[in-house]
């Protein structure tokens, strides 16, 4: 029974024999058909979508190694401006240092000055002082000759004698004394 079963044709293969010689297909040219589209398709998969795979592989690979290489470079460049940052903060820190040690330099410098001008002006004092000293001892000198010898003239005019040289030195003597006083 189950033979029977096997050998009979099922209910739908009249259907589609007849639907197949509606539209004429021929079974053995749909077949070489199908045979020789499975042997485009396989040779076309083989010399033609397999290289253009690698192909597109490739191009992904390169597109990855430069994203890659992006990024490495944007790294790089990130520790490169970290670095001229740290760079230009202690180019900006000695900097500060060296005005700061120049104005201390300028500073002992401007000291040094007053005191070697105030040196100086006090040698200039005492040269003056010494030089008025010396001018005043000089005047004196001069004044306290004047004054004897006015003193003389004038003792020799009131008294009407001649004096001598000892009466002259005695009386300059003590005109230079009161002078003096």
């Amino acid at each position: 029974m189950y033979a029977f079963l096997l050998l009979q044709p099922p209910e739908g293969a009249g259907q589609i024999e007849q639907i197949a010689r509606t539209f004429g297909v021929a079974w053995p040219h749909l077949i070489a058909q199908t045979l020789s589209f499975t042997v485009v398709c396989a040779l076309l998969y083989w010399l033609a979508y397999r290289p253009i795979l690698q192909m597109l592989e490739q191009r992904r690979q390169q597109i990855a190694d430069g994203l890659a290489n992006a990024e490495q470079i944007r790294a790089e460049l990130a520790k490169t401006e970290a670095q001229r940052h740290q760079v230009l903060t202690r180019a900006h820190d000695e900097a500060k240092v060296i005005v700061r040690e120049a104005r201390n330099a300028a500073a002992r410098i401007e000291v040094q000055g007053t005191q070697q001008a105030n040196a100086m002006a006090t040698e200039i004092l005492a040269k003056a002082h010494q030089a008025t000293e010396r001018e005043h001892a000089l005047m004196l000198g001069d004044l306290k000759r004047e004054v004897g010898r006015l003193v003389l003239q004038t003792t020799a005019v009131v008294t009407g004698k001649v004096l001598t040289a000892d009466d002259q030195r005695r009386l300059a003597e003590e005109s230079a004394r009161r002078l003096t006083a």
